[in-house]
């Protein structure tokens, strides 16, 4: 069992990362640092484990807090042409271990997930 103390913890440090990669690299490595890496391996983490799932929310609304609207929407919208491109690019090679269709999807659809939290014009809880 994780405990969710260290599970706030972790993202509470991830978060403090990104803030210093952005002020030594830029907006976009700490964006991919925080959101691309961080925030999908822990909604996806979040998928099959309760602790996950219960911290998810705060996350996510540290994101929201950490980068403006506009910022969140235009790396957002590179992120998924980078993919695209990526996706377009693995296709045409000869990949002896390609990635399963189902994988593909679970990741599409965790993606969509994210953008929908990070771009969502209110926050809610239920």
């Amino acid at each position: 069992m994780v405990d969710p103390r260290k599970l706030h913890e972790i993202w509470i440090e991830q978060s403090e990362a990104a803030r210093t990669i952005r002020d030594r690299y830029g907006l976009e490595a700490a964006f991919d640092y925080l959101v691309e890496e961080k925030l999908l391996n822990f909604a996806e983490a979040a998928s099959d484990h309760r602790a996950f799932a219960q911290e998810l929310p705060q996350f996510v609304s540290e994101v929201r807090r950490m980068f403006a609207a506009e910022e969140i929407a235009a790396q957002l919208k590179r992120i998924e042409r980078e993919r695209k491109e990526r996706d377009a690019a693995i296709q045409d090679e000869d990949d002896p271990l390609p990635e399963s269709p189902i994988r593909k999807a679970e990741r599409a659809r965790q993606f969509a997930m994210i953008k929908e939290l990070l771009t969502a014009a209110v926050l809610g809880t239920s």
